[in-house]
């Protein structure tokens, strides 16, 4: 792969040195699951799909989901490899993002199989600070927000709208033992601070997302399926997956709907007389 340079990752085409996607691979609307596997999962669903790259930890198809244009690229684990991919994908057209991804609760009350649909996200990944302080929110775009309870709502599944907190680390980053059992006292407290400040539930992607988004003009939201819970000390991966399927590509339909109206309206922002035009 010739690049223009090093500090300009691209080739002269503008095919993505990490995703090895270029112009025209990927759909405006990208889902983002974190595993490779889940990727064809999401394809299942839609009217028709091709794979178009898989490169390291990103594994892109696109096709259709009820007539409307659709993407999905893995981002590996965390936010390293999320940055990455948001920045690459940005590059070559991309406007909307959607986390399809698994979580731990932190509450008691949220069941393994529910969703957890992300209104924010609490700034633990390190990566986002690379791009802006940590003052600076990490909030899911609210068009995306809105599409994905309404696909939630119109599916009938179980779902939880709240803040989110993302960690770079799945062990002591998420107040787990570490191999030999290794912890640092100031771990204690980290899941307790997070309860009571009403936080939902740990991942390792959203903060990430919703930062390097708001900063870059673009939407971002994400829908979890809860694989564990904390609380109660349950773990039962794949709970609930299918069911974020659904609701993420559900979602991305609505959204190309309002994206429609508002286009048609000649305006920019999505309201509530808009919809009932």
């Amino acid at each position: 792969m010739h690049l223009k340079s090093a500090e300009h990752p691209t080739t002269p085409g503008g095919r993505q040195y990490h995703l090895a996607c270029g112009p025209g691979d990927l759909a405006p609307y990208l889902l983002v699951p974190g595993d490779p596997a889940r990727v064809p999962k999401i394809a299942k669903f839609w009217d028709e799909a091709r794979e178009v790259a898989y490169h390291r930890e990103f594994r892109s198809y696109t096709g259709r989901y009820k007539g409307v244009r659709i993407s999905a690229t893995s981002s590996g684990i965390g936010p390293s490899s999320t940055a990455i991919l948001v920045n690459e994908a940005a590059n070559i057209g991309v406007h909307t993002f959607i986390r399809v991804g698994s979580t731990g609760a932190i509450q008691r009350g949220i069941r393994c199989g529910d969703l957890v649909i992300s209104m924010a996200a609490v700034r633990l990944d390190g990566t986002s600070h690379h791009y802006i302080g940590p003052e600076y929110p990490a909030f899911a775009h609210y068009e995306v927000l809105l599409a994905l309870i309404e696909a939630a709502e119109s599916l009938g599944v179980r779902y939880h709208v709240g803040v989110t907190a993302t960690t770079s680390d799945f062990y002591a980053g998420q107040a787990r033992p570490s191999f030999r059992s290794y912890w640092h006292p100031h771990l204690d407290d980290l899941i307790p601070i997070l309860q009571r400040a009403g936080v939902l539930n740990f991942e390792m992607e959203a903060a990430t997302l919703f930062t390097l988004c708001a900063l870059f003009g673009l939407r971002a939201g994400a829908v979890c399926a809860v694989y564990a819970n904390r609380s109660t000390n349950i773990f039962q991966p794949g709970a609930g997956e299918e069911e974020c399927i659904r609701v993420a590509n559900e979602a991305v339909k609505i959204l190309s709907e309002w994206d429609r109206r508002k286009r048609e309206a000649g305006k920019r922002w999505l309201h509530p007389s808009l919809l009932r035009a």
